[in-house]
């Protein structure tokens, strides 16, 4: 049907949860981003590789706050994960500029929360 849409009603971002976050080539970008040493890209470039790491960013920390509220309370990397995904919040809220100085934090704020992620899918240090 030609200009009609369904609207989907996922308030616990299970449709979200079931997709697999495309890692390899974002982990490419960010490390190439991160090794860039004064380029001379348009501000509407630098825009739109911001852009693809907010996008990208925003499914990480969804991620990371699914698997930290799924852990128990005596596990500390659930808290930790929790104070990540805050201030990965608070960052995502800054508006995006064209800059290299804006891409290179939305890098490292996916560097992050992957590392994050990484973590709260490692088996649980034994307990001594």
């Amino acid at each position: 049907m030609s200009g009609t849409h369904i609207v989907l009603y996922d308030p616990r971002g299970l449709i979200e949860a079931e997709l697999p976050l495309d890692r390899a080539p974002h982990e490419a970008l960010v490390t190439a981003v991160l090794a860039w040493d004064e380029p001379d890209l348009a501000p509407c470039d630098y825009e739109q590789i911001a852009l693809q790491l907010t996008g990208h960013a925003r499914a990480v920390a969804a991620d990371v706050r699914r698997l930290a509220a799924a852990r128990p309370k005596s596990d500390g990397r659930g808290a930790l994960a929790e104070v990540v995904v805050r201030e990965a919040d608070g960052r995502l809220s800054a508006p995006l500029e064209g800059t290299v100085r804006c891409v290179q934090n939305r890098a490292r704020l996916v560097r992050s929360l992957y590392t994050r992620l990484d973590r709260l899918t490692e088996p649980a240090p034994a307990a001594t």
